[in-house]
């Protein structure tokens, strides 16, 4: 009678661990899979051809960017943009000035102006000024001016002054906003918003669903693996037991 009801008892633990097993890879796969469904939906993978935005983003980088539209940017985003007077390939650079805006450098501390206020620039490469030469646009309604992090090995706004646009570039060649870096390892990171233009009038945009779906990803692949390994030690406390 015992050795029978042992036999039960067994049968139903091999059961429930291999029904929690089964459930724990289910549940993986969902997060694991849905979480790259995700982010091939919001999010484009781009290479940084050149170092114009070190020390943020080294040349070779690769980012991801948010599908976002034009209307959506704010200044301190970095983007990546199209636009013919710049050249036929896609570009990096950061916003700093949107329509309406003066963009003058620089004040006799080195630092960048919007509309009369000092920036403070952190993520700058080198110490110097914000700029090794001195400029002042007014960004037309609509426009974008941009500027590379590493100021003196940038092809940005500053060079094309003089054209129609005063060296902007329309809000509809956006085609993306960089929400983080994702290559090499050693730079994998979430772009913050810088601090500075956050206190500027329209503030500084959200971050993108970056970090829900990594985590969705990561806790994906840990269940898998947790599922996977505890059907196999599930049924061998069984065999032991019996």
């Amino acid at each position: 009678m015992s050795s029978s009801t042992e036999r039960r008892t067994d049968g139903r633990g091999r059961t429930t661990g291999s029904a929690l097993s089964g459930l724990a890879v289910a549940v993986g796969c969902v997060l694991f899979l849905g979480g790259f469904v995700w982010a091939a939906l919001i999010y484009r993978p781009y290479t940084v051809p050149t170092d114009s935005m070190t020390p943020t983003i080294a040349v070779g980088a690769r980012v991801l960017a948010e599908k976002v539209d034009g209307s959506e940017i704010r200044r301190g985003d970095i983007v990546v943009f199209k636009d013919s007077t710049w050249g036929d390939q896609p570009m990096v650079k950061r916003v700093v000035g949107v329509g309406g805006d003066k963009v003058t450098c620089c004040t006799e501390q080195g630092r960048l102006t919007i509309n009369g206020t000092p920036v403070e620039e952190p993520y700058l490469q080198g110490s110097g000024p914000a700029s090794p030469i001195g400029f002042k646009a007014k960004v037309p309604a609509g426009q974008l001016f941009l500027l590379g992090d590493h100021r003196s090995d940038s092809l940005d706004s500053r060079v094309h002054l003089t054209d129609g646009d005063h060296g902007s570039v329309p809000r509809s060649a956006v085609n993306a906003r960089v929400d983080a870096r994702a290559w090499p390892l050693g730079s994998v990171g979430v772009m913050q918003r810088p601090a500075a233009f956050s206190a500027l009038p329209g503030g500084t945009s959200q971050p993108g669903p970056v970090q829900p779906i990594t985590l969705a990803v990561v806790a994906g692949a840990v269940l898998i693996l947790i599922g996977a390994a505890y059907g196999p030690l599930a049924r061998r406390r069984a065999r032991k037991g019996a």
